[in-house]
């Protein structure tokens, strides 16, 4: 039991959060490629990660904390 919650509790806010993903946001999926939300579809999005480049793709590809860390980064780029 005590192995098994927190693995359940990640994996519940993991969905909630690509769930709450909207369109114009910045995202970094699990295998580390930034880009934005352009469009958003039943369980896909496209993402475009360079000037007419579009990559369609799952919406559980989407890494929480990954994206956490990189607005992290933009935040404190923009306070100095």
């Amino acid at each position: 039991f005590f192995l098994i919650r927190p693995q359940m509790k990640r994996a519940k806010e993991q969905k909630e959060f690509s769930n709450s993903t909207n369109v114009g946001d910045m995202i970094v999926t699990t295998a580390g490629i930034h880009g934005k939300i352009v469009k958003i579809d039943d369980g896909t999005l496209s993402l475009e990660v360079d000037r007419n480049t579009i990559l369609k793709m799952d919406k559980s590809a989407v890494s929480m904390e990954m994206t956490a860390a990189l607005r992290k980064k933009m935040e404190a780029a923009t306070k100095a």
